[in-house]
């Protein structure tokens, strides 16, 4: 992974464009292609993730090594699920347009209460300390208090002063907050302190377009083993999960 060196702030004049990094395949594993997914978490060796489309939302528990899934809750039929974070022993979901998320027990899947907010619900990533931030499709990420999951500030994202909308799927790796930009094959590592992109990665060869037949849909999804600092990425209705490094 490479490391960001921290400098001087520049007015938004003198800023360049953020550079675009490449990457690596370290492993391939296999991954559900009938799942839309949302939202992505890699915590203490296990993988949990969220799916959407109306009727065929879910909360699942998979085994990464062969994308098996082991555990599985539905989501209501009326609700298009989104994103997804695990805080504390809680695992929060967001839902799409009906500015509702379900807080679930992280072992059983029961679901415990809901929590309203005001914008569409996209993306979801927890630090594993204090910060819990949701994107909205927008340009402004939203931080909120993990505790009640009230509003705590926004966060507008910009590249040398550019909006970076369709934020999407997130993820907290290394101090950074990584998001999937929606229709692109660019992952945005953003500055939670600025909320200026520090860099890209550019996964346009990961699994080409033209390779890609239907029901494969966007590039989405992001998590991260702070263990082992892996990353994976995969996509909605993809066959393969990725375990990739960033060049």
């Amino acid at each position: 992974m490479t490391t960001l060196v921290a400098c001087a702030p520049a007015t938004i004049a003198q800023r360049k464009p953020a550079p675009v990094h490449g990457f690596k395949v370290v492993a391939t594993f296999p991954h559900d292609p009938g799942a839309f997914t949302q939202g992505l978490v890699f915590a203490d060796g296990q993988l949990f993730e969220s799916t959407g489309l109306q009727g065929e939302s879910s909360l699942r528990r998979v085994e990464i090594a062969t994308g098996r899934v082991l555990q599985e809750i539905k989501v209501p039929e009326r609700y298009f699920a989104e994103g997804l974070a695990l805080v504390g022993d809680e695992l929060l979901q967001l839902t799409w347009q009906h500015r509702l998320g379900f807080v679930y027990d992280r072992k059983s899947f029961a679901q415990k209460r809901t929590f309203p907010y005001k914008t569409e619900g996209w993306g979801l990533a927890y630090d594993g300390s204090s910060r819990l931030v949701m994107s909205d499709g927008s340009d402004t990420l939203t931080f909120l208090d993990p505790k009640t999951l009230a509003l705590a500030r926004p966060l507008v994202v910009r590249d040398a002063g550019t909006p970076v909308g369709r934020l999407n799927e997130l993820e907290w790796i290394e101090g950074e907050i990584w998001a999937n930009v929606w229709t692109t094959n660019r992952l945005a590592r953003i500055s939670p302190a600025t909320g200026e992109v520090a860099s890209w990665v550019d996964l346009e060869s990961l699994w080409p377009q033209a390779q890609r037949t239907p029901p494969a849909d966007v590039l989405n999804g992001i998590a991260y083993d702070k263990a082992t600092r892996r990353i994976f990425v995969t996509g909605k209705k993809w066959p393969r999960l990725y375990q990739i490094a960033i060049q």
